[in-house]
């Protein structure tokens, strides 16, 4: 098929992953309502099990508006829809779930408020006008829209569906706001309205989400946390980094930890102090180690061998750390025979150390 003679309009990004059994009726159902448009579509796939790559390059033989955007050693949403907005040089890009869920039909109106400038995000919504949750039960019903209302509160906006994943944005909306997105998660339209350096014109087109009907859900805890992260992210990354935050969280439960083992080596085994203070670090650097790795790195999370390792160099880069930490907390312990007070500054002096040494050499990117 051939897109004919006219300019680029419209770019298409459709993460998927397990997808493989979606990607031929979606883009039956796009080539349809995408008609008066030039187009193409990019498939964002995080290296499916299922062979969604491979379906999607056997479309992309016959159809040069169809392409295949294969990622290795990387997932998440947010982070595929940015790269697929990337890789197309589309004015106008719109983002459709690979499950189908999303309703193609109101596409063009969306496209159009972009095209003719009306505005510069246009939003799929199910909570304003003819919007609806389809057949969702009443306790997903309920969890989303407390979601929604929480958004609100927290980035100070009256969109009224700000969890959407059904959207379509200019290229110049879409590039003001690259260097601030968190790539946190599933919500990018989220991130995007947050991110923007301009208040941007929103506009709100009504839809019903439907069941799906192939691939499986990706809904889980983890979409929760990541959700709950991009939120922090926007209110206080400015100030510290998310992760810098996280990892404090981490070691303020882990300070809690390192008293209490403190405590009852001190007080009920009848260890020295440095004896008692000595085992209360190994304790809460292990305990800190497992929280971090499924919380403030969880995109980076260790497992089987690798997490062996990690809890290995985890103890190896922080030994200066806790060294100081011994230390200190035992200058403090002699000169006020308070351990609380000891324990405290001790545990001080590593965080920042810890923080450091452990983004770069456990957790690193490969």
């Amino acid at each position: 098929m051939q897109a004919g003679t006219r300019a680029l309009q419209v770019g298409v990004i459709v993460p998927v992953f397990n997808e493989a059994d979606n990607v031929a009726p979606l883009l039956e159902r796009l080539a349809k309502v995408l008609s008066g448009y030039v187009w193409e579509v990019l498939f964002v796939d995080d290296s499916s099990p299922d062979g969604s790559a491979a379906k999607v390059r056997e479309f992309a033989l016959l159809d040069p508006r169809v392409r295949c955007v294969q990622r290795v050693g990387r997932r998440g949403l947010s982070s595929a829809v940015v790269e697929g907005m990337l890789a197309s040089a589309a004015p106008v890009l719109a983002v459709v779930d690979g499950d189908m869920q999303h309703d193609e039909s109101a596409l063009p109106c969306m496209i159009d408020k972009i095209l003719k400038v009306e505005a510069d995000i246009a939003i799929g919504t199910r909570y304003s006008g003819e919007g609806s949750t389809g057949d969702w039960d009443q306790r997903r019903a309920n969890i989303s829209r407390a979601a929604t209302w929480l958004t609100q509160k927290a980035i100070g906006t009256q969109v009224s569906d700000p969890m959407s994943g059904f959207f379509a944005v200019s290229r110049k909306a879409f590039e003001a706001a690259l260097p601030n997105l968190s790539n946190v998660g599933f919500k990018i339209m989220l991130d995007l309205l947050a991110s923007s350096p301009k208040t941007l014109r929103v506009a709100e087109v009504p839809y019903t989400f439907r069941s799906r009907e192939a691939g499986e859900s990706k809904l889980d805890a983890k979409v929760g946390q990541e959700f709950l992260v991009l939120l922090l992210e926007k209110m206080f990354g400015h100030f510290l980094p998310i992760r810098f935050l996280m990892f404090a969280a981490v070691g303020g439960v882990g300070l809690l930890i390192h008293l209490a083992v403190l405590g009852l080596t001190l007080n009920i085994g009848g260890q020295d102090f440095r004896h008692a203070q000595s085992l209360a670090v190994f304790v809460a650097m292990t305990f800190n180690f497992v929280l971090n790795n499924v919380l403030t790195y969880r995109d980076m999370q260790l497992r089987g061998w690798q997490l062996v390792r990690g809890l290995l160099t985890f103890y190896a880069v922080c030994a200066v750390g806790a060294i100081g930490n011994v230390g200190v907390g035992e200058i403090v312990y002699d000169q006020s025979r308070m351990w609380v007070l000891a324990g405290i500054a001790g545990a001080a002096i590593g965080v920042v150390w810890n923080y450091a040494t452990s983004s770069v050499l456990t957790w690193k990117r490969k």
